[in-house]
């Protein structure tokens, strides 16, 4: 397979014309062109010699100019999930793409709450917060869509030297798609047996020699495979304008705008999952089965309405020969109102008995309450980052330098909502979403949550080769940051005995400090193509640093007077690039310490100290590249080892919650010459706690059990510009929980096996 010539300051390149097409369309395009190609004395314009993109899975380095070396001289594990393998699969949430990564898992949300949102952990933590594009932290808390994603990127264990706060686990960093300068046009036409229909187009056009525009549009709209009543109804468009192209200055303009209109799912109930716990049926010696799958415990009325903007602009120059200055500005708002139903703890009528056992003995008279969570969120942010890359020598030494400046300024409005209404119970097995709505009249009641932080961080890191073998990385970071909350509560008889109850109350808490967040690195190079290295780094999340959320009482881990939670890790590794570098092989050991987010008070003085402690051991395990020009794969296998080392009694020496001790992924594919390209992969789920208390015989459902999925693609070129596409998923028809909630109630089933047919195109 022939490459594409690479261009300096290029982005990552989509199909070109060949040399017909190209004079084709500049016949078309240009004014005098068709003319001119008569005249024996006319010159024609420039023409470019094309060929075909480079598909490989693997890549080469990441987005970020915080890292000025290759992935292969990187001391730390970074997986990269390229457009190629989202293609292939069809991948079209962030979600749906880190099942491409071993070490992650989600959960549904708290007891009385439901997920909405990219709710995930990764070695061992929830790393929800921590999801950046193109290095700016992102807004808000709701599905993520890839259609104008060019790679993802995850860095795993705390580096908050990268981003400053951040969670224990690392962090998701998503690069965008940007102009090129080239012509190319490409996109997608599915429809799946769920009855959802999407549409994609990506069109790049170059303007001049130096001008780009490019275009992403997405449209989808319909069901969810294996789930009744629920609706995935999105739509987005993502312009960019390049100017400078392949000159000193460069400048990107970009918005992008998604709007959803969703049927949310608040899951179903767990009853007859393994381990699940009924003290009545427990007594009476009766079993309960599983519910449907495909049951909805929701209502009609249920609603997910997002609106996300984003403009950013991007300005890079050349200082000199390995000298350059970026300067990147983001205005972002995203709003996300909601309205959904979920089932809760079953009730199987229970009635006494002269034994004094309570159950019924009628399955077919089980309820399930269903309760009515609405919310209404905004987050804001604004931003301006400036970031200077330069190489130098002194002595004997060479350095890679890069160094910056962020200001930051991130905002979310939560207001309370009353008159969600009620629904009586549900039949358990077969639930009824027409049901009535008792009192619903949905609107704000004046408490609000309003929590925004504003911070100034400056970074410096250096790389020092010395010789051709050795590698020393060190790195810092400093924050700045200033929190407030200003809330509004309404009061209760026992938070305000002096004001009538109901009366709207403020509550102002604000917080400031310094965090100092850093990284070592040391690294040889046994081959060119070959590292061994050693890291060590540290991250910090401060009171609010997760939820804009501080809290005036003295225990809680959000009030201002605590210290940040802090976590530190050490990591050894090595990587390899074999076959020609085609192939990329790592592997790492890692333990991570996070500590301080427990507090007590003590009972003798009565000061409030921080402890806690969890630990993270693990080793991590990774192939992507080309086997062979034609056959392409990317796997990873994850272990590891978790424990709450210091916790209450309840949680001493437990694993962590959402935390399975072996995930695997993988997924291949082989391009026949004839045009047929058939794919596979297959993924795995160790089981896992759903709390780290200690599990005792009354708990609900105390362990997921663990699951095999497998899905398989197969693609055929009909013609140099249109290929045809299957995609079957969960080949094994596997039952399976995707995430479940705190308290165990309710879960979100596998997607049962399922295809999709799409349409690709490319010009």
């Amino acid at each position: 397979m022939a490459h594409i010539e690479s261009r300096k300051h290029a982005a990552a390149q989509q199909p070109r014309l060949n040399q017909t097409a190209a004079l084709t369309l500049l016949a078309l395009a240009l004014p005098g062109v068709a003319s001119a190609q008569q005249s024996p004395t006319a010159t024609l314009p420039e023409v470019k010699v094309t060929a075909t993109k480079d598909e490989s899975f693997k890549a080469d380095t990441v987005s970020s100019p915080k890292f000025t070396q290759p992935l292969v001289d990187t001391p730390q594990t970074i997986t990269v999930i390229k457009k190629e393998i989202l293609q292939e699969q069809k991948a079209t949430s962030l979600v749906e793409a880190l099942r491409n990564t071993p070490g992650i898992t989600l959960l549904l949300g708290e007891g009385g709450n439901s997920n909405t949102k990219d709710n995930i952990f990764m070695r061992g933590f929830d790393t929800s917060g921590s999801v950046f594009i193109d290095g700016v932290r992102d807004l808000g808390n709701f599905t993520r869509d890839t259609f104008n994603i060019e790679q993802i990127e995850i860095s795993k264990g705390p580096v908050g030297a990268d981003n400053g706060r951040g969670a224990p686990s690392g962090y998701i960093n998503l690069a965008s798609k940007v102009p090129f300068a080239d012509n190319a046009v490409s996109g997608s036409i599915g429809y799946s047996d769920a009855d959802n229909v999407r549409l994609t187009a990506d069109l790049n056009r170059e303007i001049s020699e130096t001008a780009a525009f490019r275009l992403n549009v997405m449209k989808q709209e319909g069901g969810v495979a294996g789930r009744d009543e629920l609706e995935s109804n999105r739509w987005g468009i993502a312009p960019s304008l390049a100017f400078g192209l392949n000159t000193p200055t460069r400048t990107t303009l970009s918005y992008l705008h998604v709007e959803q209109d969703n049927v949310p799912d608040g899951g179903v109930s767990t009853v007859g999952l393994k381990g699940f716990y009924n003290a009545s049926l427990s007594a009476a010696g009766i079993g309960a089965r599983k519910v449907d799958t495909e049951n909805f415990y929701g209502s009609d009325d249920d609603f997910e309405d997002v609106t996300a903007d984003m403009f950013t602009v991007k300005v890079e120059h050349d200082l000199a020969p390995g000298t350059t200055i970026r300067n990147t500005s983001r205005w972002g708002k995203v709003r996300h109102e909601l309205l959904l139903t979920a089932p809760g703890n079953p009730a199987f009528n229970a009635t006494s008995n002269p034994n004094g056992i309570n159950a019924a003995t009628d399955p077919a008279t089980w309820t399930v309450p269903r309760s009515r969570h609405s919310k209404w969120q905004e987050n804001e942010l604004l931003t301006n980052q400036t970031n200077l890359t330069t190489a130098f020598d002194t002595g004997p030494l060479t350095h890679a330098l890069t160094t910056g400046i962020e200001f930051i300024h991130e905002r979310q409005l939560t207001k309370t909502l009353t008159g969600a209404g009620t629904m009586a119970p549900a039949n358990l097995y077969h639930p009824n979403s027409n049901d009535a709505v008792t009192a619903y009249a949905l609107t704000p009641n004046g408490a609000r949550a309003d929590g925004e932080t504003m911070t100034i961080g400056a970074y410096l890191f250096d790389t020092v080769k010395l010789g051709e073998q050795w590698q020393f990385t060190g790195g810092v970071r400093v924050d700045r940051y200033n929190t407030e909350a200003k809330n509004v509560v309404l009061s209760t008889a026992t938070s305000h005995p002096t004001l009538p109850v109901g009366t709207l109350v403020p509550q102002n808490v604000d917080a400031d400090d310094t965090l100092v967040s850093w990284k070592l690195g040391a690294l040889y190079k046994p081959t060119a193509n070959s590292s061994i290295y050693a890291a060590f780094a540290n991250s910090k999340q401060p009171p609010g640093g997760s939820n804009f959320s501080l809290s005036s009482t003295a225990t809680n881990i959000n009030n201002p007077n605590m210290d940040p939670q802090e976590a530190e890790t050490v990591e050894l590794g090595t990587k390899w690039e074999v076959l020609d570098n085609r192939l990329a092989l790592t592997a790492a050991i890692y333990q991570s310490r996070n500590k301080n987010d427990l507090t007590q008070t003590d009972p003798v003085t009565g000061d409030i100290t921080q402890w806690g402690e969890k630990t993270v051991r693990g080793i991590e395990l990774g192939v992507v590249g080309a086997i062979t020009p034609a056959w392409q794969v990317s796997a990873g296998l994850a272990k590891m080892k978790t424990e709450v080392k210091e916790g209450s009694d309840a949680q001493q020496g437990n694993a962590l919650q959402w935390s399975p001790e072996l995930t695997f992924t993988a997924w291949t594919s082989y391009r026949f010459p004839f045009g047929l390209t058939i794919g596979g992969g297959a993924r795995y789920v160790d089981s896992m706690l759903r709390s780290s208390n200690n599990a005792a015989a009354t708990t609900v459902v105390p362990e997921i059990d663990d699951y095999w999925v497998y899905d398989a693609m197969a693609a055929y070129e009909v013609s140099k510009n249109v290929s045809i596409q299957l995609n079957i998923y969960n080949l094994s028809d596997e039952k399976y929980v995707a995430s479940m909630n705190n308290n165990g109630y309710r879960y979100i089933p596998g997607a049962p096996r399922s295809a999709l047919l799409s349409a690709n195109f490319q010009f």
